[in-house]
């Protein structure tokens, strides 16, 4: 008998690791057979008819725990008479619907004269017996195959976890490994053929409803039909998405043997599950949080360590953009205050029954974290008010004499703190420094400037924030008596020393991660690179766009050599350019619902006063479609003309954020100020022109970044414009993706030998693990023993071979041509060959875990399914069908000719060097020459023009302007015409792109002196 694999292995192997034992076991044990409970959770084992739908609870239970834990209490009920039981099912049921399952979980049920207690809370390690008595009279059960409709009654969830006979969560189970996934089908499921009227399923009744396979979990606290939106609850594996190859079991086993452990869920509950909005709003209205996986580690990690070690620490907490930082530091901050010593050796401890902190300090410019710590902590905590701004010393200390255990500051006030750290030595902090959102202008980066010793140098350019932490943290003396942590998404190498963890070989890593790789595959973040473009680029592409005879060409040609024709830099073509394609593209087409929004990066605030006339002007002419905002600190002034933001939007700095978000504005003009720390989803389009590097290139992309299902936001959404930096400087926006390998062209049955042996070489699964899963699986083993096999060949092929994507390509298409080969082929056979049998069997399994990434990945799933084998018969006269794949290579964006490079600012440059070098950097198609030719080139043709017999007087000393540029035209056509020979090249180039030309005639201008 084979292994199962199917969703009922999987609900199995979860009961068994909740309970003990599982439905099927407790069957045969009735049938007389011996089946010892397995180690477990010690959850009961729920029966389905114990469900009652009406109510979404488990009866039994529910009656249990409060007749075995509060007899007193229901007995104050029975007193009163009359049906006691409906009373308090009707008195939860309504209050469940007014305040959700939390909130009851949290503050019980009051029934008339009676308080019942529905979830007893964890205890502390310093609790009392009787505290943790009670915990332990918590009753936790799981249930298989709930039917929870009371309209259609034969309708089933697979699995559902109680709490007390209250449901906490829904399981959707699915597999893999028999074509069903938590991704795609888990989700549907959940989306499309569940009836979120019925009670189980409303919101706030549960507090998660999960999709889970072998592989991957996803969850969402909110179903909403078509409209739910589901969050990954995996744990990343290579720095992406996913989850890692797990030695003991499915990859997915840490959600029933971890998170699903009493204590667990009983810490998720407490401390992590919340509620947004006021208890005044409307149910349906409200926001519930539950944790992501990463979030719910980085706080039980910090616990942990703090518990352990004490104070003194310093952690580095590496989060991308789209991890919930927010969150992450609210739950942090909330626990931390919350943290016990594990014992008298941990440093910073006085008593083990006192808090390790006294409080905990958040240095922050997010505007709504205060707000957001306020409301949170209010949730969290019985004890009210404990939340105080301080921005000085004397601040800190009037906060700490009043109780306050969480303190919030801002980035520019930091060394004030660090001052009243050190002042106050017998007070134990944590300080959680949030940089990743400071604001790095206008007031604030003065004062922080002034408190470093720093002065204004007229400009927002200046220290980022980590450079003003590291640098506060340096020139005062630190104490023993504080931990830092400190949350960023983009680490420079002195942060990562000074918070970091310092690993044996003296290298420094973060105390915990979550890349923008993970965040980018999980969707929680887009990629802002995928459609990043040089100005090159995009020129090329109008350019082949108003070549094509179906276009009219005229306008956009004329704009096109406007540009080139005139300064290069001109802001008005540029504004031009940006708007030609902002609102065609971006505002004409509706994206984002018709909300999309795109910021305009400039060099500095002159620049961005200039692009801000431009654009108004233009979109005047233009019927005024819509107004747009400029940000920058101070005043500036502009030819003669003061000027700030507040004068120029019409309304106050701090309120620019607020009127970008509606509607009536759609471009947003900066230059340092917004790039980093700004967060506004409806952003998609980007037009830069000034030169971003290192930290702040991939801060002020990432205001894209945001993702915003609310608008239907999508990578291919996005856009950016660069008319300053080339593409090697920022990344390549796609790597190629070849698709060179075509099916077997062999005459024969021993193709299957030829891909067997092709296989074998590679190295993604040695002859032992065949052996090993195939015995395995004809024993009905179980499935979690089957999954290692599978995982650690498929992390050889995806990440430890290191495998091109073209051979990775060429591998799954040998394993999918062999199985779909034997399969078609094994019972026509005349003779038996068994290590093909076997390799079958594993491939069968492997193959799905396999990926293949690249943009022709599905069209080659979609050829190898359209190979039709039935056709071959008994003869096999067509297995030399062969099929050509397309190995045509994809780049979106083009070669740089000439990447910029820092010069030092007394450096002289030859004027001919100089004009080389500017040509090559702007203009396009810079042709197969090295820059020695090319300077050879500029001079002999210019020595060339000088000699033409009409270049003194009808170029030279020609005071007519216009008859003068027709002159030297004549005469450079007569020159290049003249040696196009020797540069038949170059007179290609010149005779096909009118912007080049333009480009060359205004270098030789130059150089000719006129």
């Amino acid at each position: 008998m084979a292994s199962q694999t199917n969703e009922q292995a999987l609900e199995i192997a979860i009961e068994k690791q909740l309970t003990g034992t599982c439905l099927e076991a407790q069957k045969a044990i009735a049938e007389g057979q011996d089946i010892p409970f397995s180690q477990n959770h010690g959850y009961q084992l729920g029966l389905p008819q114990d469900f009652n739908a009406r109510y979404a609870i488990d009866s039994k239970r529910f009656w249990a725990f409060l007749e075995q834990t509060q007899h007193e209490e229901l007995e104050k009920l029975q007193k009163h008479g009359g049906d006691w039981r409906l009373k308090v099912l009707e008195r939860f049921d309504r209050l469940i619907k007014k305040y959700g399952l939390l909130h009851l979980l949290k503050k019980g049920l009051n029934v008339d004269d009676a308080n019942l207690t529905l979830m007893y809370p964890a205890p502390l390690a310093s609790s009392s017996d009787k505290i943790k008595q009670n915990f332990a009279e918590n009753i936790f059960s799981s249930t298989r195959q709930v039917r929870y409709s009371l309209a259609n009654t034969l309708e089933e969830i697979d699995l559902v976890l109680f709490i007390n006979g209250l449901p906490f969560a829904t399981l959707e189970l699915k597999n893999p490994w028999t074509g069903q996934t938590a991704r795609y089908h888990g989700q549907k499921q959940y989306r499309n053929d569940r009836d979120i009227n019925q009670p189980l399923l409303q919101f706030g009744r549960c507090l998660v409803h999960m999709a889970v396979d072998t592989d991957e979990v996803y969850m969402t606290t909110k179903l909403e039909g078509k409209s739910t939106f589901f969050l990954p609850f995996n744990k990343g594996q290579n720095f992406g998405a996913g989850n890692p190859t797990n030695p003991g079991g499915h990859k997915t086993a840490y959600l029933w043997q971890e998170i699903f452990s009493k204590a667990s869920v009983a810490n998720i509950i407490q401390h992590f599950v919340r509620l947004d909005g006021s208890s005044k709003e409307p149910l349906p209205r409200r926001t519930l949080f539950f944790p992501r996986y990463h979030q719910l580690d980085v706080v039980r990690r910090l616990v942990e360590h703090a518990a352990k070690n004490g104070v003194g620490q310093t952690y580095l907490i590496q989060h991308s953009a789209g991890s919930g930082k927010s969150n992450s530091i609210t739950w942090a901050a909330y626990q931390l205050i919350e943290t016990y010593p594990a014992s008298l050796d941990t440093p910073g401890t006085t008593d083990l029954e006192k808090p390790l902190f006294d409080s905990v300090i958040v240095v922050t410019d997010r505007r709504l974290l205060d707000k957001q710590l306020r409301e949170n902590i209010k949730e969290f905590s019985e004890v009210k008010n404990i939340i105080a701004p301080a921005f000085k010393s004397s601040e800190l200390k009037s906060a700490l004499e009043q109780g306050k255990k969480i303190i919030i500051t801002t980035i520019q006030k930091f060394p004030f703190i660090i001052d009243g750290i050190a002042d106050l030595s017998d007070k134990r902090f944590a300080v959680i420094i949030d940089e990743a959102h400071s604001s790095q202008s206008g007031d604030a980066h003065d004062n922080m400037n002034k408190a470093m010793g720093k002065t204004k140098n007229g400009e927002e350019e200046g220290l980022d924030a980590q450079d003003k932490i590291l640098q506060a943290m340096q020139s005062r003396k630190m104490r023993g008596n504080a931990s830092y942590l400190a949350f960023t998404a983009t680490p420079k190498n002195t942060t990562l020393e000074k918070f970091g963890c310092q690993q044996p070989d003296g290298s420094f890593e973060p105390f915990h991660l979550y890349s923008m790789k993970q965040a980018i595959e999980e969707g929680f973040i887009l990629d802002v690179l995928a459609n990043y473009t040089t100005y090159k680029s995009y020129y090329e592409i109008q350019k082949s766009i108003v070549e094509n005879p179906l276009f009219d060409s005229s306008k956009a040609q004329k704009k096109l050599r406007a540009y080139v024709e005139r300064h290069q830099q001109t802001i008005n073509i540029k504004a031009e350019i940006i708007l030609d394609h902002f609102i065609p593209q971006v505002v004409n087409s509706k994206k984002l619902k018709g909300k999309a929004k795109g910021m305009v990066i400039t060099q500095n605030i002159e620049t961005a006063i200039r692009y801000y006339l431009a654009i108004t002007r233009l979109l005047d002419e233009r019927g005024k479609p819509f107004k747009a905002l400029i940000a920058f600190s101070g005043a500036k002034e502009v030819d003669g003309i003061d000027y700030s933001e507040a004068q120029i939007n019409g309304f106050a700095e701090n309120d620019t954020r607020d009127y970008f978000d509606t509607d009536e504005y759609r471009l947003l003009i900066v230059a340092n100020k917004y790039l980093t720390g700004f967060d506004q989803p409806k952003l998609c389009a980007m037009y830069v022109d000034k030169k971003l590097q290192w930290v702040l290139a991939v801060q002020a992309l990432s205001r894209l970044n945001r993702s915003a299902p609310k608008w239907g936001k999508k990578t291919e959404d996005l856009f950016i414009l660069d008319f300053f930096n080339s593409v090697d400087d920022i990344k390549t926006a796609f790597d190629p993706f070849y698709t060179a390998t075509r099916l077997s062209e062999a005459t024969d049955i021993n193709v299957l030998h030829e891909l067997k042996d092709a296989l074998d070489d590679v190295g993604v699964y040695e002859w032992h693990e065949v052996e090993q899963f195939v015995k395995l699986y004809f024993d009905n083993a179980d499935a979690q023993q089957l999954s290692p096999i599978i995982d650690t060949a498929a992390a050889r092929f995806n990440y430890e071979l290191e495998l091109e994507d073209n051979d990775k390509v060429d591998f799954k298409i040998k394993a999918k041509q062999f199985v779909k080969i034997y399969g078609q082929m094994a019972s026509i056979m005349p003779y038996e060959i068994a290590v093909w049998e076997k390799l079958f069997w594993f491939l069968k399994f492997l193959i799905p875990k396999l990926i293949v990434k690249g943009p022709n990945a599905d069209q080659i799933d979609e050829l190898l399914n359209s190979v039709d084998l039935s056709s071959y018969g008994l003869e096999r006269v067509k297995l030399n069908h062969s099929i050509g794949l397309d190995d045509s290579e994809t780049e979106l964006e083009p070669q740089n000719p000439n990447p910029r490079g820092a010069h030092g600012g007394a450096e002289e440059h030859d004027q001919l060097d100089e004009i080389i070098r500017s040509f090559n950097e702007r203009w396009f198609q810079g042709w197969g020459a090295t820059p020695e030719e090319q300077r050879i080139k500029f001079i002999n043709i210019a020595d060339g023009i000088k000699a033409h017999p009409d270049f003194e007087e009808k170029y030279q000393n020609n005071p007519d302007v216009h008859n003068r540029d027709l002159a030297f035209e004549k005469i450079f056509e007569e020159v290049m015409l003249k040696n196009r020979r020797n540069e038949l090249d170059l007179y290609k180039l010149l005779a096909n792109d009118a912007a080049f030309k333009a480009a060359m005639q205004q270098s030789l201008r130059r150089m000719v002196g006129y």
